[in-house]
């Protein structure tokens, strides 16, 4: 059902109409009952979406831009600076991990 917006030239009053789309213009003044009433073109307000009930994946996001983040995440930016490395680390090569041969057994 739509609700149809109506002019009357006899009485010059306006007045709502709700009707199926199927259903021919009506001619008769719901006020006056004169048979000048003539259907106004008008625009119609858009769909509001209010309250919940809608899901995430209703609306495509573009993943490729940003990583998904979670609620409450905030992403730090990527540093551009190396850090320095430690005088220990490079001189001592007993820090380095040791890997060991594979075993044929």
């Amino acid at each position: 059902m739509a609700t149809y917006d109506y002019n009357c030239k006899t009485c010059g009053q306006q007045f709502e109409y709700v009707q199926s789309m199927k259903d021919d213009p009506i001619t008769k003044c719901i006020l006056c009952g004169a048979e000048t009433a003539e259907r106004m073109i008008t625009s119609t307000g858009g769909i509001i979406f209010k309250g919940t009930g809608f899901y995430v994946t209703d609306y495509k996001k573009d993943s490729s831009k940003r990583p998904a983040e979670s609620p409450g995440q905030v992403q730090a930016a990527p540093s551009t600076e190396t850090a320095p490395k430690s005088e220990a680390a490079v001189s001592n090569p007993t820090n380095a991990t040791e890997t060991k041969p594979a075993s044929n057994n």
